[in-house]
């Protein structure tokens, strides 16, 4: 991947969400070596933000695994990548799944993410899984530049959105069915610079640990996974040119990773036959040992 010692080439996207069709090199969703079994044949899962990055790289895991799937996009914005991850899901849906479908709704807002809900159960009847995963970021040097409108704007769109679309979710899960939360590496390490997203993510830890406790005996399990640097379309639509250059090189593999390679964590914890005994539990596919004391940097 690493050019001329550089991880990627410069560029930069001006507005949020990013657009996964202009990045270069484009994500990898679908890891080459993955090998489908069928895990989740039968399942219905609603997956936000799944139009691209790390939430598309799930789409096309829990499809190859027979669910049947509908994801969260912003329209207007991600319009392409949503067509272009529905067009990729109905190419890996297995013959019992249902026909996929992509719904726009900009989910910090509670009637929407009822909206959201009630069109999924409404055309396939229940949600079996659930992934939290939409999420904005931005860089702010100090304190002082995060104002009551901007960090309203991440917390409704991180952690708001996990309560209201939860929320609605359950009245259409039953024993079995799971809930998987994205959070990331930064709510156990902190980034100077990005602190409302940052705080957003810790939220997202106590919020699975709490939810968890409180849905064990309705046999729905909850958990999460805590990436490190992915390359996904946050990443050039939140940071400067020269550091995406080096995007990833602070950890100790030297390189930023895949939203293929963190896609399989979420089909492991939303599979009863593989996880059934784990709840309130974090997977971290982020490339490090987590030090809190650690001189490097990480950001994501």
């Amino acid at each position: 991947m690493a050019t001329n010692g550089r991880n990627f080439p410069a560029q930069r996207q001006e507005t949020q969400p990013g657009k996964q069709h202009v990045m270069n090199p484009v994500p990898e969703t679908g890891h080459p070596e993955y090998k489908p079994a069928n895990k989740l044949q039968g399942k219905v899962a609603l997956v936000t933000g799944g139009d691209s990055g790390i939430g598309k790289a799930v789409c096309h895991c829990f499809a190859q695994e027979g669910a049947t799937i509908a994801f969260t996009y912003i329209k207007g914005r991600e319009d392409k990548d949503a067509r272009d991850t529905l067009q990729l899901i109905k190419s890996a849906k297995g013959s019992g799944a249902k026909e996929p479908i992509a719904i726009a709704a900009d989910l910090g807002y509670d009637e929407s993410c009822k909206r959201v809900v009630d069109e999924v159960v409404n055309a396939f009847g229940r949600i079996d899984i659930l992934v939290n995963n939409c999420a904005e970021q931005y860089e702010r040097t100090t304190i002082e530049e995060v104002d009551e409108q901007k960090l309203e704007r991440v917390f409704r769109t991180n952690i708001y959105s996990y309560f209201f679309v939860t929320r609605h979710a359950l009245k259409h899960m039953q024993q079995g069915s799971s809930i998987i939360n994205t959070t990331s590496v930064l709510a156990y390490k902190g980034s100077p610079t990005l602190l409302d997203y940052t705080s957003t993510k810790g939220a997202i830890v106590a919020f699975t640990r709490g939810l968890a406790l409180q849905l064990v005996e309705k046999g729905i399990r909850v958990n999460e996974i805590a990436p490190g640097p992915i390359w996904t379309p946050l990443i050039p639509a939140s940071f400067k040119e020269e550091e995406i250059e080096s995007f990833g090189s602070e950890v100790p593999m030297k390189r930023a990773g895949q939203p293929s390679e963190v896609a399989p964590s979420y089909v492991f914890l939303a599979c009863n036959a593989d996880s059934s005994y784990i709840t309130g539990q974090t997977i971290h596919p982020n490339g490090i040992v987590i030090n809190i004391s650690s001189e490097f940097e990480v950001k994501y």
